[in-house]
Order: structure tokens, then sequence, then C-alpha cells
């Protein structure tokens, strides 16, 4: 049914309740919560429409040229790993994709044999899964809040954000143009303007930016983008600017994880405090939980 369609059916369905119920009719109408299942609905279908948009625009890997280290990070894995945007491709979407031939979940550990092994899939942006998770379970209210997503990418953070909370401003930080040109596409044909600012910069040019963010996150972000020396700078970077007090810091894979792998003076007992996260909130079969408790919650002591 047709917007002005549905309209006139509301307006009718009002105007043939009896008199002595339109009151109570008319109360509900403007306090119930039995319609927020069809907005967040909505809101999961515009998601899945940028996401359509997106893989329309890149190739399937989902990776520019542009992207030399993360590339040859990829190829240099001691096991065979593909880059598969899970905001992009769903699990359903990557079954579908390996029935047709133009995806494989296995590769042949001896050419000729039937000796296979599962690829490793590596993931530089959330689910839809795990962004409702995000919003819905792992930050609290954020009406007139800040959020600062390091290394947006295609802007899944930004773009969930914008749909699933009352963030005030929401920006992405991409170093690379080509993505930022993809955000910024997006951020206007859906009209997120008004809340989303995509900033075509390297992070540790952005302090002021870190400063003022009342959340932070971070979702695979250098490991595969630096070398160890400007990751360690990049975390230095970090720590020494998102510094206020009570502000929240979101990371994948942990702090601890991801620290291990580079030197740094990073004292994290002194800067950050982990929250605890209740990864059972979904009860459906089909969720992922193997992702969400890569999720990462701090408060920034």
């Amino acid at each position: 049914m047709e917007l002005e369609a549905a309209r006139r059916a509301v307006l009718a369905a009002v105007r043939g309740t009896r008199a002595a119920d339109l009151p109570r009719l008319l109360h509900w109408m403007r306090n119930t919560n039995d319609f927020d299942e069809l907005v967040v609905t909505n809101n999961d279908v515009v998601l899945k429409n940028i996401a359509e948009d997106l893989r329309n625009r890149l190739p399937m890997e989902a990776m520019f040229n542009s992207e030399h280290q993360a590339v040859q990070k990829i190829h240099q894995h001691p096991l065979p790993m593909i880059h598969v945007d899970a905001f992009l491709y769903d699990d359903d979407f990557v079954d579908s994709l390996c029935e047709e031939g133009k995806m494989s979940r296995n590769y042949c550990t001896e050419c000729g044999s039937y000796k296979t092994a599962s690829l490793e899939f590596i993931s530089h942006s959330f689910s839809l899964m795990e962004l409702k998770f995000l919003y819905h379970h792992v930050l609290p209210d954020l009406t007139g809040k800040v959020v600062v997503d390091v290394g947006s990418r295609l802007g899944a953070v930004l773009f969930a954000g914008y749909l699933y909370s009352s963030a005030s401003q929401l920006y992405g930080v991409e170093m690379n143009a080509d993505f930022c040109q993809l955000q910024e596409m997006m951020v206007t044909k859906y009209q997120f303007i008004d809340r989303i600012k995509v900033v075509h910069a390297d992070i540790c040019t952005q302090a002021s930016l870190l400063q003022k963010a009342d959340v932070v996150v971070m979702n695979n972000v250098f490991e595969y983008f630096l070398d160890r020396q400007e990751q360690a700078r990049a975390w230095e970077f970090v720590a020494c600017n998102v510094t206020k007090r009570g502000s929240l810091l979101v990371t994948v894979p942990s702090l601890t994880e991801s620290l291990s792998k580079v030197q740094t003076d990073i004292q994290l007992g002194q800067w950050v405090e982990e929250m605890q996260l209740n990864y059972d909130v979904y009860v459906e079969k089909d969720v992922d939980r193997e992702a969400l408790v890569q999720i990462h919650l701090y408060k920034i002591l």
C-alpha cells in the first residue's frame, strides 16, 4: 500500500471509531510502543538497502587496490584467508554465493586430493546483528552524544548509529579516499547529512575530535593497515587523546589482544576499565555468539 493510501486508511479507521472510544484511541496512538517494531524493522530494511547499494559499487572482496598494505597482509597470512565484509554479506548471502560457485568456504590442502580445510574469513565491518547488539545492548542512550568511528570504511557504524541511536553527531575518520567517497554517496542518498560527517584523515591528526568524543569505536582498525611501528604510534595517540572521563571505547578485538602485538607504554589499568557485557541477549539459534564476544566495551578513567 502506498503512503497516501495508507494515510487515508488510518484516518478512515479513526473517523469510524465510536465517539465514546475516540479519546482513548487517540491517547493510545500518542503513547503506545506498539509501533516500535515496525520502526525497527524499517531501519533494518534501510541498512540492507545501503548494503546492497555498496555491493553494487564494490568488487566481491570489498577491497580497493589502494589498500596495498591490507591486501599484502592477507596474502601473507600463514593460512588461506579471504576478506568477506560482514556488513555486505551475511551468512545466508555467503551460502548463496557458495551454491552459485562464486565463493568457497574451503580450500584444498593438497591439490587434486579430497583433503580440504576451512578458509579463514576476516571482516573490517560489523554485521547487521553486531550493529544492533552494539546500539541496543552495548551502548547506553546516546542522546546528545558524539560518536567517532576510527577507520569508518564503508560507514556501517555511522549509518546504524543514525538509525538505531539518538547520537547528536557521528564522525567517521577514514584515511582511504575511495571509502570516504562511498560513505559520502550513501550519506547524501539516504539524507544522513544532518548528523553524519565523514573525515578523510589519518586518526593521528584528529586529536581534538577524539578528545570531545563520548564514544569511540575501533573495529579491527590498525593491524591490517599499518606496520607494527605505525600501529604502536597510532595506539599511543589514541590513548593520549581518548581521555574524557566516563567516555566509552568499543574495540574489536580486545585492547589486551591488540596491544599484545605491538610495543607501547600504554598502561591499560590507568586508562580504562572494561565493562561486562551480556552476550546472551539473543536467544535465536542463528546468532553468531562467537562474533559478539569479540566486541569489548571500556570506560575511560
